[in-house]
Order: C-alpha cells, then sequence, then structure tokens
C-alpha cells in the first residue's frame, strides 16, 4: 500500500514562490511514477505535473511550464513541487498521487492509484 502525504501549502502573494513536498510510505518510493494536480473552487481537478521514477522524464501542464518545477529525491521517497512566480489563479488544493511503473517504462503518464489528503496553496493579488 502507498500513502502519499503533501506539505508545505500555505498563504503568498502574487508572485512570490512556494515549495511543496509529498512523502510516499513503503520501499517501493522508487518504482513510482508521481505527479500532482490542483482542484480550485468550483472547476474539476486538473493535471499539475508529473514525474518519472528515475525522475529521467517530467511533465507539465501549460499553464505551470516555466514557473513550476517537479522533482524527487528516492533516497528520501519524497517528491516536490517549486513553484515561483505565483499568481491568484493557482489557488487550489493541490494534491500529491502515485501509480507503480510497469517493468522497463520511464512514462509518468497513465493513471494514478494513489491519492494523498491534498495541501491548500493561496496566492492573495
Amino acid at each position: 500500500q502507498v500513502q502519499p502525504v503533501e506539505s508545505g501549502g500555505g498563504l503568498v502573494q502574487a508572485g512570490g514562490s512556494l515549495r511543496l513536498s509529498c512523502a510516499a510510505s513503503g520501499r517501493t518510493f522508487s518504482s513510482l511514477a508521481m505527479c500532482w494536480f490542483r482542484q480550485a473552487p468550483g472547476k474539476e481537478r486538473e493535471f499539475v505535473a508529473a514525474i518519472s521514477w528515475s525522475g529521467g522524464n517530467t511533465y507539465y501542464a501549460d499553464s505551470v511550464k516555466g514557473r513550476f518545477t517537479i522533482s524527487r529525491d528516492n533516497a528520501k521517497n519524497t517528491v516536490y513541487l517549486q513553484m515561483n512566480s505565483l499568481k491568484p489563479e493557482d489557488t487550489a488544493v493541490y494534491y500529491c498521487a502515485a501509480a507503480f511503473t510497469p517493468p522497463g517504462s520511464d512514462s509518468a503518464l497513465g493513471a494514478y492509484d494513489y491519492w494523498g489528503q491534498g495541501t491548500q496553496v493561496t496566492v492573495s493579488s
């Protein structure tokens, strides 16, 4: 069983930065693709960024490219989302999710099975 746990959310002014962390329990972290989604009030959950098990492949939503960076530390069972130049429209609950990667694959695109409880990010104008 994999349980992602997010941390690092908070209130920040527009133009500021935050770093989210997601720790996933278990000894299988290095075989997990990890991703971040977010959900703003009244909106559907949307993809933000993903990273393959090796860290060699990363993917971003167009809305965050150039501002957000996803990374991971397999020794610490943790994935990060560095968010810079934050905008009020980035305000949302941010969720971390995990998925086992098929043998021989280094992709992070696919269905995610394990979800955290979310952390609130609020960007004031």
